[in-house]
């Protein structure tokens, strides 16, 4: 059967994931009585719930006796390393944009690295139904960021088309007719993308995505480079400095038909399919056959830009509500962590109780917090950090990022104003319709751990923030942080509502009556810039005498809830955010005060 290979490249929220679910609908992929779920490649729960995809897959459609397989690719620049690999599996691209907001900085990054790699992109430009939409100037819009990212003439001679995935209608009129559904998109899928190169010589394939199954062990996921494969085959596995991995047997060949694998007997060159049966063998690595000695060059990762401390959980209610607490368990997940996640790396500390694990941003650490924490595991985190670096010259280079705000125009002036006290330089400024404005920043990634939720508050959640890293420049000098200290529990025991009720006026409070607290957790904002410990656990003084007034119930204001992005984004370097299954706590580093005490006088001097 004829083959062609596709990935899907849009920004965050763009409709991506939609439009694959009315390619497989629409591609009689689903029985017309089955049941599907809505955004059905996002089936990890994260990914439900974020409304974002986190990790790459495959699927597929048959279209006029062609199989069209479809890479469906993470949206946000923190996740990266998944796109990397995933443009070497294929041999076209559709570039969806939005008929409002145009080409975004994720976008830019993708399209940037597909054009890299020679893919003729086809560009669809999704949600023109939108009122604000102005489908005109996204055109030029994505042939200025082609050109920019110099395309060769050929991939600057890209066909259009207009739709609307969620109704499940693209078009070369942005009128429609909309009868027609998704066909002309299928259709010239079959005219414009080529089919698959492939070369001559054994079995070789370069592995791209990993995942762990419970019945089949390792599966890895890649496209046939040359060759073909069948079930019981030796394979053996090459790093990509060409030294031997292991050796072994295929147990099983999966293939991507429609939303389920099925098991084939045979897999040519060209498909993109998952082998079963190897124990060892990960992502960039070769498989190929016993007499292959040299193995295939993968696509080079992007460096990590942001780093974290993993710490063995050692607070009062250590092991309380986890039952993953260890430092040898903590150790093996991150580990198997960074196997399937090329963009991860991991490093043991020297006490061997924590580990440095640095990532392309929050987001993609926050995300692999939050999938730890619903597996059982107990665990302190520190607040994010750059990773620096020294030139030739012996200068310090830090990561800079490119930043897109959207903004209503009333709340642009405080955002300007807290951009540049971030060490951030304008380099745009121009309207976006409907009374917005859309500001262009390069910004120190220091200055922006902590922000979105500040931008927020300061914009009454109406604006929008995009990023993406730039590149490495020179040190730009210590940014100011957070302005509030914090109030700090003195004791141990449960949260007392009288005794919260005495302390509002000393500031907000995180936790609600109740919770359990110890010496040292964090309990409050300060409405001052120092931290101040406090007792929350003091409660109301009973006499015997009933008087009018005296027993009313006392009213609370709500408390701030910390959620996990939230708080990683707020601590400072001196505290600790505590994760287990079910609750989220800020600590300092030393819980006892005589520690910290002696801890400050070490940084002064």
């Amino acid at each position: 059967m004829a083959l062609r290979n596709i990935a899907i490249i849009a920004h965050v929220d763009h409709g991506k994931t939609t439009l694959v679910d009315e390619l497989l609908k629409q591609s009689g992929s689903f029985r017309e009585n089955q049941r599907v779920a809505e955004r059905v490649m996002d089936s990890n729960d994260l990914e439900k719930e974020r409304g974002i995809t986190i990790l790459a897959k495959a699927t597929s459609v048959e279209w006029k006796g062609v199989r069209i397989n479809i890479v469906d690719t993470p949206g946000h620049a923190d996740f990266g390393g998944e796109v990397e690999r995933i443009l070497s599996m294929v041999d076209g691209a559709i570039v969806l944009v939005d008929a409002s907001e145009g080409p975004m900085p994720q976008t830019k990054f993708v399209v940037g690295k597909a054009l890299k790699v020679g893919l003729r992109p086809i560009v669809a430009i999704n949600k023109i139904d939108r009122p604000d939409g102005r489908h005109e100037e996204v055109i030029n819009e994505v042939f200025d960021l082609f050109a920019n990212l110099d395309a060769t003439d050929e991939q600057l001679d890209f066909p259009i088309l207009y739709g609307s995935g969620r109704d499940g209608w693209m078009n070369y009129n942005p009128e429609g007719p909309k009868d027609e559904g998704l066909a002309p998109l299928l259709d010239l899928v079959l005219k414009h993308v080529p089919g698959p190169t492939v070369e001559e010589g054994p079995f070789r394939m370069i592995g791209t995505i990993l995942e762990a199954n419970p019945f089949l062990g390792r599966i890895i996921t890649g496209r046939i480079a040359s060759g073909s494969i069948k079930p019981n085959q030796s394979v053996k596995v090459l790093g990509q400095d060409g030294k031997l991995i292991e050796t072994g047997r295929i147990s099983k060949i999966l293939a991507f038909r429609g939303i389920e694998r099925q098991p084939i007997e045979d897999a040519q060159a060209g498909d993109i399919v998952a082998i079963a049966g190897l124990s060892k063998g990960t992502v960039a690595d070769t498989f190929c056959d016993p007499s292959v000695t040299e193995a295939m060059k993968a696509q080079p990762i992007d460096p990590p830009t942001v780093t974290m401390s993993f710490i063995v959980n050692d607070s009062p209610l250590a092991g309380t509500e986890g039952d993953k607490v260890t430092s040898r368990v903590i150790r093996d997940r991150l580990f198997k962590e960074a196997e399937g996640n090329v963009a991860l790396k991991i490093e043991e500390a020297e006490g061997k109780d924590s580990f440095f694990v640095s990532g392309r941003g929050e987001l993609q650490l926050a995300v692999l917090i939050e999938t730890m924490r619903r597996e059982g595991f107990e665990l302190a985190v520190s607040r994010p950090r750059v990773v620096m670096h020294k030139d030739e010259s012996g200068n310090l280079m830090e990561p800079i990022e490119e930043v897109v705000i959207d903004v209503d125009e009333e709340h642009s002036g405080v955002v300007v104003q807290k951009m540049s006290e971030r060490k951030a330089e304008m380099v745009e400024l121009r309207p976006s319709g409907g009374n917005r404005l859309r500001l262009r920043f390069y910004a120190p990634t220091r200055g922006l751990i902590g922000y979105q939720s500040e931008l927020l508050t300061d914009t009454r959640g109406t604006a929008i923030m995009n990023r993406l890293f730039h590149d490495y420049q020179p040190y730009k000098g210590p940014i100011g942080g957070r302005v509030n200290g914090v109030l700090l529990s003195n004791g141990s025991g449960e949260a007392v509502a009288y005794a919260m009720f005495n302390l509002e006026d000393r500031g907000p409070m995180i936790i609600e009556p109740g919770e359990k607290v110890y010496q040292g957790m964090i309990i409050g904002i300060h409405s001052r810039d120092n931290d101040l410990e406090v007792n929350v656990l003091k409660g109301k003084q009973l006499t015997n005498i009933r008087a009018a007034g005296k027993d009313e119930a006392v009213k609370l204001t709500p408390p701030i809830r910390m959620t996990l992005d939230r708080a990683l984004s707020w601590i400072q370097d001196d505290e600790l955010m505590e994760v287990t299954p079910k609750s989220i706590r800020l600590r300092k580093m030393y819980l006892d005060p005589n520690d910290r005490k002696r801890y400050e006088k070490s940084k002064i001097a």
